[in-house]
């Protein structure tokens, strides 16, 4: 029998030491870093080995293999495909596009899912938020041109490579009110322009979010109720969306993009001599087909849009549309029966995403190219300090910004999968 082992890497952004990823090696044993534990010694994190498998489901000790050592010694789940290559079984979810393709694999590694929440825990700014394990999305691109007005109606174009990852759970209540979401973020541009940065970045205010159909949703407080509030927005469907959208009488087609997500980051990576602000980025991640929309009249707002494809208004209005083919199952007399929520059969399932790579700009001209922060990407200096996470800028000014209005990747990249189903 073989095993995949997955270990610490090379990691631009967090300074591990450098060890071969062990794939389908014959009883491969675990990795050993030169300045931490084996994988297998090394401490769990709050983050490693929480999830637990659905019926006919992949075990928890093989999901548990893929997993990796973050910069603190303790060990992380990362990436894995939907479905185990060496049984064959599933497991349920997806973390997006595999990141051993990325160009910047070499220099990024294995992501620790969880790692700058963990260093929350310890960095004393008197907060605690751990986000669980299926919303850990990946997505990256190789080669992408990025283009921005320069000087004198100029048109400057570069060609970069980029990955990143936001833990965007589109399945439970938690982003209703809570907007502290981890995020990586890796670009090396032809222009010199880099980043490799890891923080949880605020989208938008805590305890509310702006409904997809416009106006804002305020539900109730966050955890950690004292959350910042931050630049962008959390856009997400509600009732008042599904039912001038969706819920149609004959003669009119239902409007199931209205069921669509996108969560506008704006993150900044700051000093802490001067609150002088080193980078800038604004990806924006969208999610077409969630398996979740907000409704105050459920006990904990969240309602399911599968279960709209057999509701019907007393006025007979209800989803029309060959969105709900795969949902319902024809059965004897004409009536019909809904797949459950978390069936694999139903197209809600958070797994079609696309990236919007948008504005990247670095105000770093003469500083180092390594800098500690807070979890938060404030309070940069050179030196490591309690709950710090390195960050990696490149030394220059880029005050032009790489990328207004910037390319979409990952939206011809559906991530089902055998198996995949909400949860996910």
């Amino acid at each position: 029998m073989r095993s995949i082992v997955y270990g610490r890497a090379v990691r631009a952004l967090m300074g591990a030491s450098s060890v071969v990823l062990l794939a389908c090696s014959e009883q491969a044993a675990a990795p050993v870093a030169p300045d931490g534990p084996t994988l297998e010694a090394a401490p769990p994190s709050v983050a490693f080995g929480i999830w637990r498998p659905g019926p006919g489901e992949c075990s928890a000790a093989i999901h548990d293999r893929y997993s990796t050592v973050g910069p603190d010694g303790k060990r992380y789940p990362t990436w894995h495909p939907p479905v185990d290559p060496l049984t064959g079984c599933s497991f349920g979810h997806e973390h997006g596009r595999d990141p051993r393709g990325s160009a910047l694999y070499r220099e990024v590694g294995d992501l620790p899912f969880g790692y700058v929440n963990e260093q929350l825990d310890v960095a004393g700014l008197g907060l605690r938020r751990h986000e669980d394990h299926v919303g850990h999305k990946i997505e990256w691109e190789n080669d992408i041109v990025l283009r921005s007005g320069g000087g004198a109606g100029q048109l400057l174009e570069v060609r970069c490579d980029v990955m990143t990852k936001l833990h965007q759970g589109t399945h439970s209540k938690d982003a209703f009110t809570n907007n502290l979401h981890e995020l990586n973020y890796h670009l090396r541009c032809s222009d010199r322009t880099e980043m490799h940065v890891a923080l949880l970045t605020a989208i938008g205010r805590p305890g509310e979010f702006e409904r997809t159909c416009g106006g804002t949703v305020t539900v109730g407080p966050a955890t950690p109720v004292n959350s910042p509030a931050g630049g962008g927005k959390r856009r997400i469907p509600d009732w008042s969306c599904v039912e001038s959208k969706v819920l149609v009488p004959e003669g009119r087609g239902s409007d199931f993009g209205v069921l669509h997500e996108s969560w506008e980051t704006h993150s900044e990576v700051r000093s802490a001599e001067g609150n002088r602000v080193l980078a800038s980025f604004d990806p924006y991640f969208q999610v077409f087909r969630p398996s979740r929309y907000f409704d105050p009249r459920q006990p904990d707002g969240v309602a399911r849009p599968a279960a709209l494809c057999t509701h019907q208004e007393h006025d007979g209005r209800r989803a029309r549309t060959k969105e709900c083919d795969p949902v319902q199952q024809a059965v004897s007399g004409g009536a019909f029966t809904m797949l459950p929520f978390d069936d694999p059969r139903s197209p809600f399932n958070g797994a079609r995403r696309q990236v919007d790579i948008n504005n990247n700009k670095v105000r770093n001209a003469g500083g180092p190219r390594v800098w500690y922060t807070d979890p938060f990407g404030r309070q940069g200096r050179r030196d490591p300090f309690p709950g710090s996470v390195r960050q990696v800028l490149s030394a220059i000014d880029n005050d032009y910004g790489v990328g207004l209005g910037g390319p979409v990747i990952g939206g011809d990249r559906p991530y089902g999968g055998t198996g995949t189903r909400a949860p996910n």
